[in-house]
């Protein structure tokens, strides 16, 4: 019990995930894990979304993820930073022993946080005709598999499993107080009535497509198509999507998503600096999302939801060799019956490799 009241206080939130960030930065590419590969090495990304880039505090109002992916793990790439007798077992695995040499096998762990709130957080009751306070913390387990499959195509599949917890154990409350108090405005006066506590479970599987053609001019676009779905008690739903990007010395991977289930990229350094304009939409046919309809298993607040979600987005990218900064700016059509308008939100998000050299 002890313990829990120590996590629970806001002061000590800030102080794991900086704790977690650190040890990640620091432990796990370097010193303690094999140095050949210096071409393969471990991805890293920190992600931060939140609408008070538009400065509102409503709906979707604020998402943080680290998400950590390893070196190539195929039999035929470079000796990576990692350990060696993993590795070997690794290898052993028949999917990866017998894949051919145009295809690469990464893993990803990440870990992340999203937060929910109604328009009005001034009032402490119930608001009936509004989305219901949420949160969800959670820790995320993902296998890439990339391939060039034609001079101008390439493709990267991904799976992953989401675990975590809905409601007061996703600590939404402690981390909205504390950066609300920080920053010396008004605190939510409505996380009573939050989400209960539930466990929840989703997997994931998404297809991106790059079309692109080889070129030597500075200028140059290409597009980016996905397609996927996820099923599990937080969310059930459909999506497909398109992203075109333009722009200076643009590097073959597959751009910068946002916070989204199995929508992580393979992040690859390039030699030359690149900056490059995008567009994105994204797209969802949802059959469940708890954030709306409410918990599984018990009565709690709810609200009707909308059939059909897109997120349109536009932002800039600059990158390089091991360093790549995005930021974009999303609109989110209305999810829910009632909704009074769109809703806008900021995303930064940061790449880079560890060792730097």
């Amino acid at each position: 019990m002890g313990f829990v009241l120590k996590f629970r206080s806001p002061g000590h939130l800030p102080c794991l995930w900086l704790t977690f960030v650190v040890l990640a930065v620091l432990i796990t590419p370097g010193g303690i894990l094999a140095a050949e590969g210096q071409d393969n090495r471990w991805a890293q990304s920190i992600f931060f979304e939140n609408d008070l880039f538009n400065g509102t505090d409503s709906n979707y109002t604020n998402g943080i993820k680290y998400s950590l992916i390893s070196p190539d793990l195929s039999p035929h790439a470079k000796q990576g930073h990692f350990p060696r007798k993993v590795l070997e077992l690794v290898h052993k695995i028949p999917f990866i022993r017998d894949s051919s040499p145009e295809y690469s096998h990464k893993a990803e762990f990440s870990l992340g946080q999203n937060m929910y709130t109604p328009s009005d957080t001034s009032r402490s009751g119930l608001i009936v005709d509004d989305r219901p306070y949420a949160g969800w913390l959670y820790v995320g387990l993902a296998y890439h598999r990339k391939t060039k499959f034609e001079e101008h195509l390439d493709f990267v599949d991904s799976l992953e499993i989401q675990m975590g917890m809905v409601g007061p154990l996703s600590y939404a409350e402690e981390a909205q107080t504390l950066v609300h108090e920080l920053r010396d405005i008004p605190t939510a006066k409505g996380w009573d009535n939050q989400l209960k506590n539930e466990p929840g479970l989703l997997v994931a599987f998404e297809r991106k497509w790059l079309f692109s053609r080889a070129s030597d001019r500075l200028l140059t676009a290409d597009a980016i198509v996905h397609a996927g779905g996820v099923v599990g008690n937080v969310a059930t739903y459909l999506n497909t999507g398109l992203e075109v990007r333009y722009g200076m010395n643009l590097a073959r991977n597959f751009g910068v998503s946002m916070i989204r289930p199995a929508g992580s990229t393979l992040f690859t350094p390039h030699d030359k600096p690149s900056i490059y304009l995008f567009g994105a939409v994204n797209g969802k046919y949802v059959l469940r999302d708890i954030f709306l309809d409410g918990n599984t298993f018990t009565d709690s607040h709810s609200i009707d939801k909308k059939d059909t979600v897109a997120d349109l987005a536009a932002g800039i990218t600059l990158g390089h060799h091991n360093l790549m900064l995005t930021f974009s700016h999303v609109t989110r059509t209305k999810e829910f019956v009632g909704q009074d308008d769109v809703h806008h939100f900021g995303s930064l998000t940061l790449n880079f490799f560890y060792p730097f050299w």
